[in-house]
C-alpha cells in the first residue's frame, strides 16, 4: 500500500495524540478514579493504533494495543491506576515518542518493546501484584466472560456497553446498527473505513465492530463491515454522512430497541440467538469497542468535528514564502501611494486608497497564519518536570501563565531547547530537596512557574524558582578558579554581571556530574541560542529565596506597524507597539537632574534623550530649539522622550535584517526600505531604555 501522501499527516496526528496523552496522565496522576480522563486517553491510544496499523508500523500499533487493553480495563472498573500503572503507561509513552521521531528521521519506526508490551501484557492479565498484595485486576473473570461472549453468528454486548446504550437512549440518543460495504475496486479500504470511523464518531460514538478494529486496521476484511452505534442523529443523516465517504458503496442503518438490546445481551450470556438481527457477525471481543462520554458528548463532536473540518496543514515554507512576496508587494503598495499624492489625479488616489484597504486586511491574514500560540512548547514540559522532580527525589508544583501567548513559529520551532535546559536548571540547582526545605521554614513543596507575556514588540518568557537563589561568592570563586575573569576584576562587578558568568562557555557549579546538569555544557547554548534569535536573557536572584530567568524575544514578523521619524537628513522607524504618544517639548518644561535632562510627563518625570548625540547623527542637533518634538516610548514600568527632528507619520514597514555583519549595532534592530528606494533604519526601544 502506498502511503507517502498520508505520512506527514500521521506524524502530525500522532504527535497531537501523544501529547494529549501525555497531558492526561498528568491530569490522571491527581485524579486517578476520573474514568472520563481514561476515556479521553483510550480514544487517543486507539485512533493511534489504527493509524500505525494502516501505515504498516507493526511496533507502534502492538504496543498502543497492549496499551489500550490496560486502559480499557481500567475505564471498565476493571483494574485500579496505582504507581507501578502509572510508570509503565508513562515508558509506553515515552517509547512511542521515540518511535515517531525514528520515523521523522526517516526510520521505520522499529523498536524492542517487548519488555514493556509484557509488563502491559501482566497488568491485564493479573500476574502483576499491586502493592496491597492482591491481584491488579479486580474481577479477572469478568473480562474472560466479556471475551468468549462473542458468537459466530452476532455481536455480543456485555453487561457495562448495554448500560451505557441503555443510560444514551434514556438521555435522548438512539442506538444503531450498521452495516457499511466498500466498494470492490477501492485499493485502499482500510483507509475508507478508518474515515467511515472518524464520520461517525464526529456525530456520535462507536460501541463495537465487527470485524475488530485491529482486523480492519490492518486490512483484514472483505470489504464490508457491521457496528453497533449511538448518536441523536437519524437514520437518513448517519447514511448520508457514512455515503459521503468516498468509495462506499452501501450503507444500511437498523435502529436497535428493547427487544434487540436483549438478544444481543443473551447472545453474550448463552451464545448466538438465531433471530439477533446483525446476521453473520463475528467478533473478537477485545475489541474495538469504544465507552461513549456523558451523553452531551456526541453534540460537542459534531461541533468539533465541523470545526476540524474547516482546517488544513499548510508547510511552513509556503507561508515564509507568502510573507516575502507580501512584503515586496508592501514596499510597492509606499511607493504609489507617494506617486498617487505627487501625481494628485483623483482616479489614481481613489483606487490606491482601495488597494491600501485591501492590502492592509490582507496583511493582518498573513501576520495571523504566522502566529502560533506558544502553548505548542510549553505542553510538552509538566511531563519533563513530573519526571525530573521524581528522579531527584523532590517536590515540586509546576505553574504555567500565558500559554495563549503568540509568538511567529520560526521562534517557537527554536526556543524549546533552551526552555528545556533552564528548567532543568532550575529543578535541579534552584529547587532544594525537601529535607532542606523544610529546615530552613520553606513549604517541602518547590514552586516553579514559566510565565509568557507581549511587552512592546517583543515576547518575555520568565522561569521563576522559590529555591536557594544564586550565591555570588560561589560563582566568582569558580569563575576565578576557570580563568574567566581575575580576583580584582569579581570584585567590581554587580550582582547582575555576576550572574551573567552563569553563562560563560563551560561554566558550571555543580559538584557532582549526572545526567541533568555538571557536564560542562552550562548555560553558554541557552544564550547562544537566544541571541541568535535577536534576544537576551537575563538573571535576577535573592539568596535563599529563588532565581528568576527572564528572556526577551523579538516578535520577528516581517512586518511591523511604525513612526517615520527625521533627524537632519535621515529618516529613522520606531515600532508602533513601544510608543505611548507624541508631543511637543519646550525649554521651560524640562529640569536637569544629575546632569540629565528631564521632562515632566503625566504626574512623573523620565528621561528626555537626545537621537541625535545618541546615534552621532551628523547635520543636526536639538540644541537651541525652541520647541521639539518627542516620541514618548516605554519598556515595561519604564519610560523615555526621544527627540527628534520631524514626525513623518505612521507606516506600514518590511522588516528587513542586518546581516551578521552589522547584528551588534547598538539600538538598532533591523532596516527598511522606503516607498522612494531609500534605507531606514529601525529602532529598538528596548535598548534605548536600560
Amino acid at each position: 500500500m502506498e502511503t507517502n501522501q498520508y505520512l506527514s499527516m500521521f506524524i502530525d496526528e500522532s504527535r497531537e495524540h501523544l501529547q494529549a496523552m501525555n497531558d492526561n496522565m498528568l491530569a490522571l496522576e491527581s485524579a486517578p478514579d476520573n474514568i472520563g480522563i481514561v476515556q479521553n486517553m483510550f480514544r487517543s491510544a486507539h485512533t493511534l493504533k489504527g493509524m500505525s496499523a494502516t501505515m504498516g508500523y507493526e511496533d507502534i500499533a502492538s504496543l498502543t494495543h497492549e496499551m489500550e487493553n490496560v486502559l480499557d480495563a481500567v475505564r471498565n472498573r476493571k483494574l485500579s491506576m496505582d504507581e507501578h500503572i502509572f510508570d509503565v503507561i508513562f515508558q509506553s509513552l515515552d517509547a512511542l515518542e521515540a518511535m515517531v521521531g525514528d520515523i521523522v528521521e526517516g526510520g521505520s519506526g522499529k523498536a524492542d518493546v517487548a519488555s514493556i508490551v509484557a509488563d502491559l501484557k501482566r497488568i491485564v492479565s493479573g500476574q502483576y501484584m499491586s502493592g496491597n498484595g492482591t491481584g491488579a485486576l479486580q474481577a479477572p473473570g469478568q473480562a474472560a466472560a466479556s471475551s468468549s461472549g462473542a458468537s459466530e453468528s452476532g455481536i455480543a454486548l456485555d453487561e457495562f456497553q448495554l448500560s451505557v446504550i441503555r443510560q444514551s437512549m434514556e438521555s435522548g440518543h438512539q442506538g444503531y446498527f450498521l452495516q457499511v460495504r466498500i466498494r470492490k475496486d477501492c485499493i485502499l479500504k482500510a483507509v475508507r473505513a478508518y474515515m467511515v470511523f472518524n464520520t461517525l464518531e464526529s456525530i456520535g460514538e462507536i460501541i463495537r465492530s465487527n470485524p475488530s478494529v485491529e482486523d480492519i486496521e490492518a486490512d483484514k476484511f472483505d470489504f464490508h463491515f457491521s457496528l453497533i452505534y449511538i448518536t441523536k442523529a437519524g437514520q437518513e443523516e448517519i447514511s448520508a454522512a457514512v455515503s459521503g465517504v468516498s468509495e462506499v458503496e452501501s450503507v444500511a442503518v437498523m435502529l436497535l430497541d428493547a427487544g434487540s438490546l436483549q438478544e444481543l445481551a443473551q447472545s453474550e450470556r448463552t451464545g448466538p440467538v438465531a433471530d439477533a438481527k446483525p446476521k453473520s457477525v463475528q467478533e473478537s471481543g477485545e475489541a474495538a469497542a469504544r465507552k461513549p462520554s456523558a451523553p452531551s458528548s456526541s453534540a460537542a463532536g459534531k461541533n468539533a468535528a465541523a470545526q476540524a473540518s474547516r482546517t488544513i496543514r499548510v508547510d511552513i515554507d509556503r507561508l515564509d514564502a507568502l510573507m516575502n512576496l507580501f512584503s515586496e508587494l508592501l514596499i510597492d503598495r509606499v511607493r504609489l501611494e507617494q506617486l498617487a499624492s505627487e501625481i494628485k489625479r483623483g482616479e489614481l488616489t481613489e483606487t490606491v486608497e482601495h488597494m491600501s484597504r485591501v492590502g492592509a486586511d490582507l496583511q493582518n491574514i498573513v501576520m495571523k497564519l504566522r502566529m502560533t500560540p506558544i502553548d505548542s512548547v510549553f505542553n510538552r514540559f509538566p511531563r519533563m518536570v513530573r519526571d525530573l522532580a521524581k528522579t531527584l527525589d523532590k517536590k515540586v508544583d509546576f505553574v504555567i501563565t500565558g500559554a495563549e501567548t503568540e509568538l511567529d513559529r520560526t521562534v517557537i520551532d527554536e526556543i524549546g531547547d533552551p526552555l528545556v535546559h533552564l528548567l532543568r536548571n532550575s529543578i535541579d540547582h534552584g529547587v532544594e530537596p525537601v529535607a532542606d526545605r523544610l529546615k530552613s521554614g520553606k513549604p517541602e513543596t518547590g514552586t516553579v512557574h514559566l510565565r509568557a507575556f507581549h511587552s512592546g514588540n517583543h515576547v518575555f518568557i520568565e522561569i521563576e524558582d522559590d529555591g536557594k537563589g544564586i550565591n555570588r561568592t560561589v560563582i566568582l570563586n569558580k569563575a576565578v578558579n576557570n580563568g574567566i575573569i581575575t580576583a580584582d576584576d569579581g570584585e567590581r562587578m554587580t550582582d547582575e554581571e555576576v550572574y551573567q558568568l552563569l553563562f560563560a562557555s563551560g561554566f558550571s557549579t555543580a559538584e557532582v556530574i549526572s545526567d541533568i546538569s555538571g557536564r560542562g555544557v552550562g548555560l553558554d547554548v541557552v544564550k547562544s541560542k537566544i541571541v541568535s534569535l535577536g534576544g537576551n536573557v537575563q538573571v535576577t536572584s535573592q539568596l535563599g529565596a529563588g532565581t528568576k530567568f527572564s528572556i526577551q524575544l523579538p516578535l520577528t514578523l516581517s512586518i511591523i506597524s511604525a513612526m517615520m521619524v527625521k533627524l537632519g537628513s535621515e529618516k529613522y522607524a520606531i515600532p508602533l507597539s513601544s510608543i505611548v504618544e507624541t508631543a511637543i517639548v519646550t525649554p521651560e518644561m524640562t529640569r536637569s537632574v544629575h546632569g540629565m535632562k528631564m521632562f515632566s510627563f503625566r504626574n512623573s518625570v523620565i528621561p528626555l534623550v537626545s537621537l541625535s548625540r545618541l546615534l552621532d547623527v551628523t547635520g543636526y542637533s536639538e540644541e537651541g530649539e525652541q520647541e521639539t518634538e518627542v516620541v514618548i516610548i516605554r519598556k515595561g514600568d519604564k519610560m523615555a522622550a526621544l527627540m527628534v527632528d520631524e514626525l513623518i507619520g505612521q507606516q506600514e514597514i518590511v522588516l528587513k535584517t542586518l546581516g551578521k555583519y552589522l547584528s551588534k549595532v547598538f539600538a538598532v534592530s533591523g532596516a527598511t526600505i522606503l516607498g522612494d528606494g531609500q534605507v531606514a533604519l529601525i529602532l529598538d526601544p528596548n535598548a534605548i531604555i536600560k
